[in-house]
């Protein structure tokens, strides 16, 4: 099964607590603290595999997490570290955030690698907080809780060269004639129902990496028969082989309806060059309308080459061509026409105040929940810090100017706290 888009939802691993340790050793009778830091929590990874060319492993699993840290121990140790978690997807992959729609990265390059979540950051134990004026710090904090991102993974197939044309042109014929992909030939229309790779040889230092689109049709564009899911495939090509069959009632208005769909999805593939394949010259009409057809497509300033993908003729000449085209070309990005810019124009509100039914006031913000859930509520010193984070930020004025009173609670993720004046 071939896939070409699909949702995949990541948690990173949580980083280990700290803990309040202090040495009892014999004969020492005040060994300070030495309670050692958690681990480091695991990261999530997207790693290109040139062995793949689909995203069919994520169609019975699409919920990963990676390994979560352990905690600190006395003596200062420190915990083990989470196991990073490595998901490999095929050259081509295009990352965005599903809540965001942000490009994260484009995968294209072997072994090209992308940290999509951070493991959590490692809690520190009550060693850290020893100073000349606090030598038994009863504090600690706990790991960073890792993070969680849903992901939307596009497939756009890198080939050198696209094959494009209506339904049941000769695209997968003429495929198969020059390379060992394998797609199926039928003789009805949308035969092809994804994309197809192969790799053709012209000789022993050249070869052309080949792609076969599905057939275009009117309203492609919009989404009609197949071409808006395999549309976006032909923008990592670089040259088209635009084959129309030479038996059809017009093929000049094919190739034309094609081009328009193609201009209409993206601009930068009308830009990309163009060789004509007349197909089917094994039959006699074709032969026959050959020159007319020559001259058509000569006036509209494209170059065509008359084949016959069936018996295998002229097709050294088309593919030599479309290598000289791509030797005269600078590898290009892919313009992004319709997608989402990078990043944000706004920047993040740190946090935010709302009021609950039951009267209770509510602080939210990622910041703010992260250091709650990282403090160790059961220790004073650390609600301390806890509260001192809470006037950095800028949370105990806002709360203030909502007009908070004594005795109110404010709620912190699952955390609830009473507000003293």
């Amino acid at each position: 099964m071939f896939l070409d888009e699909t949702k995949i939802f990541l948690t990173s691993g949580s980083g280990g607590d700290g803990i309040v340790h202090f040495r009892r050793e014999k004969y020492v009778p005040r060994g300070g603290p030495d309670g050692g830091n958690g681990g480091k929590g695991g990261d999530v990874i997207l790693v290109v595999d040139p062995r793949l060319n689909t995203l069919s492993n994520f169609r019975r699993k699409r919920h990963y997490h990676a390994g979560d840290a352990s905690s600190g121990g006395g003596n200062n140790k420190t915990g083990r570290s989470g196991e990073d978690l490595e998901i490999l997807v095929p050259p081509g992959t295009l990352v965005r955030d599903a809540t965001s729609g942000a490009l994260l990265g484009d995968l294209v390059d072997h072994d090209q690698r992308l940290v999509v979540c951070h493991g959590g950051r490692a809690g520190k134990g009550n060693a850290c907080y020893a100073t000349s004026r606090n030598q038994t710090p009863h504090m600690a904090e706990k790991g960073e809780p890792g993070e969680e991102k849903t992901l939307l993974l596009e497939l756009r197939l890198i080939a050198d060269v696209g094959i494009v044309g209506v339904p049941n042109a000769g695209k997968s014929t003429l495929l198969a004639a020059v390379t060992n992909a394998k797609p199926k030939i039928a003789e009805y229309p949308f035969t092809t129902l994804q994309p197809n790779l192969g790799v053709a040889d012209l000789d022993e230092l050249t070869s052309l990496i080949l792609a076969d689109i599905p057939g275009l049709i009117e309203g492609a564009h919009k989404g009609t028969g197949l071409g808006f899911a395999f549309l976006r495939h032909i923008e990592r090509t670089r040259v088209l082989i635009h084959v129309i069959d030479g038996s059809s009632e017009n093929p000049i208005a094919d190739f034309s309806q094609v081009n328009a769909e193609m201009a209409l999805f993206s601009s930068s593939i009308a830009q990309k060059p163009q060789i004509v394949a007349i197909n089917k010259l094994d039959l006699p009409d074709v032969e026959d309308r050959l020159s007319a057809l020559t001259e058509m497509i000569s006036e509209r300033g494209y170059e065509s080459f008359p084949i016959s993908a069936m018996a295998h003729r002229g097709l050294r000449e088309l593919l030599w061509s479309a290598h000289e085209r791509l030797s005269q070309l600078e590898p290009q990005p892919i313009v992004e026409d319709t997608l989402p810019v990078y990043g944000f124009e706004d920047e993040t509100i740190p946090f935010e105040i709302s009021r609950e039914p039951d009267g209770a006031w509510r602080v939210s913000g990622e910041e703010v929940e992260r250091a709650a859930a990282m403090t160790y509520w059961e220790f004073d010193e650390a609600i301390a810090r806890f509260q001192q984070l809470l006037v950095h930020l800028g949370v105990e004025d806002a709360l203030r100017e909502a007009g908070i009173t004594s005795g109110e609670t404010v709620r912190v993720s699952d955390y609830e706290l009473e507000w003293l004046t």
